[in-house]
């Protein structure tokens, strides 16, 4: 249960590698876990499996697994997934306009 519209959809994609993750996903189209854990090298492998399936059980990601040796898991966005991309574009924009660049360790989005 969530207090309002706000807090659910904060609360989607609260967590400090959320928006990486999803943005990650976004720009590759489908990305295999391994791939995710490389380029994101400052999240552990635990929190990422943890916010991996926290966006899958909220239906922002779908996780899929080709049976065979070895065994191939792949993420991608969900329809809404991708329909969070703007919301998350806005979001960096209004940083982008009101942020000072000096204060930014890295910029996610142009």
């Amino acid at each position: 249960m969530y207090l309002n519209e706000f807090d659910a959809t904060m609360k989607l994609i609260q967590g400090k590698w959320k928006i990486y993750i999803i943005y990650y996903i976004h720009e590759q189209d489908t990305t295999r876990f391994n791939q995710l854990s490389r380029d994101l090298p400052d999240v552990s492998r635990k929190t990422l499996t943890l916010q991996l399936r926290q966006l899958e059980r909220d239906g922002l990601i779908v996780r899929t697994t080709t049976s065979g040796y070895p065994l191939k898991v792949e993420y991608h966005l969900t329809s809404v997934g991708l329909s969070m991309i703007p919301v998350l574009d806005t979001i960096c924009d209004w940083g982008n306009d009101h942020i000072s660049a000096d204060l930014l360790a890295a910029k996610l989005c142009d």
